[in-house]
């Protein structure tokens, strides 16, 4: 186990070690479920207890038609405007040019911003936290038909914990479906379990990181053989589900998504809350953090 000593943090124990010369595996430190099983909310039980095996939970209908309809005009407002592609906050496909994703869109959108602050969203994250939290990282993605491509397989929290600062593994992500999610359209894919075990990279942090990898990453990817294990290990899960469906899943999942050739857009909204006991420090891992659209340093719970 080593720490980090900076100006602002001294002494905080680095559970979870990555990026350095060679490919580590870590058992767990953290629980999965950090509320009580009892605790009120709008996730039963059985349902916590799935999330606590397999790292996930998927709603079959979280927001309705009529809700989808709004977030699906809002998000083609906010990819049409050009006062948005031109902001560093959006990032934009290599290939199409077309936008990729728009960070922070929680800020940006009192659309979106309602959405978060929703009991049926953030009364889940708390649920599975186990305290109140706030928004590490919210994004829209857009996946057009005839090429947009994936997301390599990586668990989230390696990068929040190596360049965000993040401690402990107590986060929580959502993506809300606003189109459907066929078996065919560059569906999300997990991991089952692998939660539990943390992939710790091999490769130091370039400066800068997050220029690359938001297009294509590459530090912080892990290697054929570790992936081959896990995926032997735990299988692979692929989502399907309609516009108004969510995943909920933890940020240690080894996840990822291919790519969409066909004519079918898959386009979501994707929440990152975080246990406001969690908050960032220093980056574990990287020279400098990133920007705070992409790793938020604003802890202000949501209300």
């Amino acid at each position: 186990m080593t720490t980090l000593a900076t100006s602002t943090q001294t002494h905080v124990p680095d559970l979870y070690p990555t990026r350095g010369d060679t490919e580590v595996l870590t058992p767990r430190q953290d629980p999965v479920v950090w509320g009580a099983p009892d605790a009120p909310g709008p996730i039963a039980p059985a349902d916590l207890g799935s999330f606590e095996r397999d790292g996930f939970l998927a709603v079959d209908q979280l927001i309705a038609d009529d809700e989808v309809a709004v977030y699906r005009d809002e998000l083609n407002r906010l990819i049409a405007d050009p006062a948005i592609r031109a902001d560093d906050r959006s990032i934009v496909e290599p290939r199409s040019q077309e936008i990729r994703s728009v960070f922070e869109v929680h800020r940006i959108s009192e659309v979106f911003a309602r959405l978060v602050r929703d009991e049926r969203v953030v009364g889940r994250a708390r649920q599975i936290l186990g305290s109140d939290v706030y928004v590490h990282q919210s994004r829209i993605n857009v996946k057009p038909g005839f090429g947009a491509s994936g997301f390599y397989w990586h668990s989230d929290f390696e990068t929040w914990h190596a360049e965000d600062g993040l401690p402990r593994m107590r986060a929580v992500s959502v993506s809300i479906a606003l189109t459907e999610n066929f078996d065919t359209n560059g569906g999300l894919m997990i991991m089952p379990g692998s939660h539990k075990t943390f992939l710790g990279c091999a490769g130091a942090t370039p400066k800068d990181n997050y220029k690359k990898s938001l297009q294509m990453q590459d530090a912080g990817t892990p290697s054929d053989e570790g992936l081959t294990s896990l995926a032997s290990e735990h299988g692979i899960k692929l989502f399907t589900g309609r516009a108004g469906s969510a995943t909920w899943f933890d940020c240690n999942c080894m996840h990822g998504s291919g790519d969409n050739i066909t004519p079918f857009p898959r386009s979501n909204v994707f929440i990152v809350f975080n246990s406001v006991e969690n908050t960032a420090v220093e980056p574990f891992a990287a020279p400098v953090r990133r920007p705070e659209y992409i790793g938020a340093r604003d802890f202000t719970p949501v209300r």
